[in-house]
């Protein structure tokens, strides 16, 4: 029996039109779809009524969970991978998968790509910022080597963007505005809130401008966060 393939789909980070033709008619032709969290995957499969069986696998999924998942490639079972939202891979566990399948089956298995929706690529594209060279940071850690990495970002000669928790939004541009103090730069900041979903906002400032607007109003500093960051002259 040949081994199963193993695709890799970006779905929708908000609003759930924004999704493939073929992304819709994959899953629907899989074995398993594999979930970050099954209850958020299902939304988007009744709304296009598929039923294909699913499959939680997340950050803490155990090694007998992932022993499972290649178990069902080498049966011929092909699986489709999502996120619950945009593209799997991008600061989840989708990487350490396709990198187990890929140590396991070598060349003999077909891990495919289905491209689709990323929140990092959706406020590049409205930024109109050159963005032919920028430096992408996932989540920020939390505390140990936070300082570190803010300061490589503002020292950074390209665009940079990362992903924040609307719980250290503020606290965040409260330490930009440290950080280019000391290192003697000027940051110009876009932050995308919500993108694709009914509150969709992007901002535009210097970390000082941001705060105060975003303190401004407590509804502001809900919902989901890209930042983007370059130095002016």
């Amino acid at each position: 029996m040949s081994i199963g393939k193993l695709y890799v789909a970006g779905t929708p980070i908000g609003n759930l039109e924004d999704v493939s033709l073929r992304v819709l008619r994959i899953l629907a032709e899989v074995d398993y779809i594999l979930c970050e969290d099954t209850r958020v995957t299902k939304r988007l499969l009744n709304r296009y009524k598929i039923n294909t069986k699913t499959l939680s696998y997340h950050q803490h999924s155990r090694v007998s969970k992932v022993e499972q998942i290649l178990d069902y490639l080498s049966e011929g079972k092909d699986l489709l991978l999502v996120s619950d939202a945009g593209t799997p891979g991008i600061s989840d566990p989708g990487s350490l998968l396709v990198s187990a399948a890929r140590d396991r089956y070598g060349d003999k298995i077909i891990i495919s790509p289905l491209p689709g929706p990323s929140a990092l690529i959706s406020a590049l594209s409205v930024s109109g910022w050159p963005v032919d060279r920028f430096s992408f940071f996932g989540f920020l850690p939390h505390k140990k080597g936070r300082q570190t990495m803010l300061k490589e970002i503002v020292a950074s000669p390209y665009p940079s963007a990362f992903y924040e928790s609307k719980h250290r939004l503020i606290k965040c541009l409260n330490e930009l505005l440290v950080i280019e103090g000391a290192q003697n730069r000027k940051l110009e900041i876009m932050i995308a809130r919500e993108i694709s979903k009914i509150f969709e906002s992007f901002y535009f400032g210097s970390a000082q401008d941001l705060i105060e607007k975003l303190s401004s109003d407590i509804n502001l500093q809900k919902g989901e966060f890209v930042l983007l960051l370059r130095t002016i002259k």
